[in-house]
């Protein structure tokens, strides 16, 4: 139902920015795109929440990415943003789009994308 496509990942130094993007298409535009979020998940750890966005801009951050991460959406273009400043070598993982899909008379269904690597070398 929902195809999300990631792109942005990379390797930089601590310190430097990168900025990772995610557009969801909807086939057929059968339903709505709502909660948006990133996660990541680096080798031998659980996959975790990084930042999230409500349809209507309501965001949430994980305390360990508060004030160097952005995460953002436009509605029109169904894609989903994320800004990363200030990057350390802990974010270094594999970090995922997730979308969140809602459809008259259906339970909510959640969609992954495959994941881009972010690489930080300190």
């Amino acid at each position: 139902q929902v195809q999300l496509v990631e792109s942005g990942g990379g390797s930089v130094q601590a310190g430097g920015s990168l900025k990772l993007s995610c557009e969801a298409s909807v086939r057929n535009g059968n339903g709505v795109i709502n909660d948006m979020g990133w996660y990541r998940q680096a080798p031998g750890n659980q996959r975790e929440l990084v930042a999230q966005i409500t349809r209507d801009g309501t965001t949430k951050y994980a305390d360990s990415v508060t004030g160097r991460f952005t995460i953002s959406r436009d509605n029109a273009k169904n894609t989903m943003f994320l800004q990363m400043n200030s990057l350390k070598s802990e974010d270094t993982s594999i970090y995922y789009c997730n979308a969140r899909l809602w459809r008259p008379g259906v339970s909510s269904r959640d969609y992954w994308g495959q994941g881009t690597q972010v690489t930080v070398s300190s």
